[in-house]
């Protein structure tokens, strides 16, 4: 498949509808999460959220639709609550532990988040790349301002954005995912010692200057003559 999707519906003007529409996404969600984004049906989707199955057409062209208004409110979802997790922090390193733990908590309630997102990429690769170019291109801000302001030293912060969201994403996947949360506090730290020693400007600490070792001599074996009788 491959196509982005821009077959859409306007939204629904009246409150009702709004919440009628939030329940086919979020039942879309557990569906695409639980059977897959192809075994999973309309009639599926439509059991799951309640609703009679012609009420889909009013709100969703099609499926594939349907995904797309999912892995976009996902986005949509996880960035409000990053922003307002880091709101009111200070330091870009306390910055990083805040949107750790925020985005450890928002997997946590999301648990299908990574079955669904990844579907997406052999559905409409523009959107599986879409959802990921949306967190990354605001965090890649946020990181070259704090490169300005010299809390991080100066490297690509685009190259940094998609390094710090691969460390979220996988710790995210073995400690809340596979872990149940145990574990969770130690990873974040271990992740935070990283970002302190790696990209937050600390001196760097250099091995000491190794000895040019001396080329060893070969062992001098004294000759002994014998005399003449």
């Amino acid at each position: 498949m491959n196509h982005s999707s821009t077959s859409t519906l306007p939204p629904p003007a009246t409150a009702r509808g709004q919440r009628t529409r939030r329940r086919l996404v979020d039942a879309a969600e557990t569906v695409f999460g639980e059977k897959g984004y192809e075994a999973a049906s309309i009639a599926d989707i439509t059991r799951a959220a309640g609703v009679a199955l012609g009420t889909f057409y009013v709100y969703f062209v099609d499926k594939k639709a349907l995904l797309a208004e999912v892995i976009d409110s996902l986005g949509e979802r996880l960035l409000h609550e990053l922003a307002a997790a880091v709101e009111s922090v200070e330091g870009r390193l306390e910055v990083e532990r805040a949107g750790l733990r925020a985005f450890f908590e928002f997997a946590r309630r999301h648990r299908l988040l990574y079955r669904v997102v990844r579907q997406s990429e052999f559905v409409d690769e523009a959107l599986f790349r879409r959802y990921y170019r949306r967190i990354a291109e605001p965090y890649s801000r946020r990181l070259a301002a704090a490169m300005a302001a010299g809390e991080l030293r100066r490297v690509d912060p685009e190259a940094l954005a998609y390094c710090l969201m691969g460390i979220t994403d996988f710790l995210g996947m073995r400690y809340v995912l596979w872990g149940g949360g145990r574990g969770v506090d130690r990873a974040l730290e271990t992740a935070l010692s990283l970002l302190r020693t790696g990209i937050a400007g600390a001196a760097t600490v250099e091995a000491p200057a190794t000895r040019t070792a001396r080329p060893r001599r070969a062992p001098h074996h004294r000759v002994t003559r014998r005399r003449s009788p």
